[in-house]
């Protein structure tokens, strides 16, 4: 793996062309995902955002194209919870190759009770993670016909102090809301690492990347109304919190970077700069127990039985 110190300079407010190039962000019409679709938008890239809502989406695209002359930018119906709606997603793009999706879609829920999707899993998890692990096998065709492409996927600093209990992946024993997301978001991260290994396994051209955010804060958040509007009294009394933390344009920086830096390799981690809570993009050692492959084996087997899907293999 790269080192921080091997990587080229990289500025936040320059970014490189990518004009031809074709991104779908997850969840791209709020919080981090909208600001990684409009910073992606400057590049001259078409970036789709996937959103199950689409008056929602229709809002975000007027933002981007009010602040980013040009955009390409438009929006696929994207529900996560509905697996199976998932194989429409990849005929909607209307394109013949995908050079990066954004793993940023999520659900975060704050207290009881717990709630399932449609398919019948705990919610946070079968959205956050099972929904991007089944996407990511619809895509794979249109990802593989790309030069280089990308699949990141945005974790969580909450995963960190979090394990997983193999024995109740959807939290049927014992739910706790907080709990349960952070371990939802840190399958998520184990499934980023464990595609680009297996995926290097049989030699595929398609790279995998896990991000985080950092401390992402709304209050800490440029105003984009409508889509996000923050108060003279929010930005004031966030000023504190901006020694340690940061607002959610800087946290969409790390995955911006892993679509974009040619220095970005698979199977890496990126976070911010300063203690991973705030500042610039770097890569940083991969957390301890997301380098176990025995875990990660099992959550990936689990992952199949639960979505009928191997995203790292090309649906033939």
């Amino acid at each position: 793996m790269s080192s921080a110190s091997s990587v080229p300079s990289w500025n936040v407010h320059r970014l490189p062309r990518a004009d031809g190039s074709v991104f779908l962000v997850t969840g791209g019409n709020a919080g981090i995902g909208y600001f990684v679709a409009e910073q992606l938008s400057a590049t001259g890239a078409t970036v789709v955002l996937g959103s199950r809502n689409p008056a929602k989406a229709e809002v975000a695209m007027a933002s981007i194209r009010a602040r980013v002359a040009g955009a390409r930018v438009r929006a696929v119906r994207l529900d996560l919870a509905d697996l199976s709606s998932l194989p429409s997603v990849a005929e909607s793009l209307g394109v013949e190759r995908l050079d990066a999706v954004v793993h940023n879609a999520g659900v975060a829920l704050d207290d009881p009770p717990r709630e399932e999707t449609r398919d019948g899993h705990e919610l946070m998890f079968g959205t956050n993670h099972l929904g991007h692990f089944a996407l990511t096998w619809w895509l794979m065709p249109l990802l593989s016909a790309a030069p280089e492409a990308r699949v990141v996927t945005v974790g969580s600093f909450a995963a960190k102090s979090e394990r997983l209990d193999l024995d109740d992946l959807q939290s049927v024993q014992g739910y706790e809301a907080k709990r349960s997301y952070g371990r939802s978001k840190l399958a998520q991260m184990y499934f980023g690492v464990e595609l680009d290994r297996r995926l290097r396994a049989v030699g595929g051209t398609v790279a995998s990347v896990v991000v985080h955010p950092g401390g992402a804060l709304d209050s800490l958040t440029p105003s984009r109304p409508p889509v996000h509007v923050r108060s003279a009294g929010a930005r004031l009394g966030a000023a504190p919190a901006a020694l340690l933390v940061q607002g959610k344009h800087a946290g969409a920086w790390p995955a911006v970077r892993a679509v974009l830096d040619p220095a970005v390799c698979g199977g890496q981690l990126w976070g911010p700069r300063v203690f991973g809570l705030r500042g610039e993009p770097r890569c940083e050692p991969v957390w301890d127990h997301l380098t176990d492959a025995s875990v990660a084996a099992r959550l990936w087997d689990a992952s199949c039985d639960l979505t009928g899907v191997d995203p790292a293999a090309v649906p033939g």
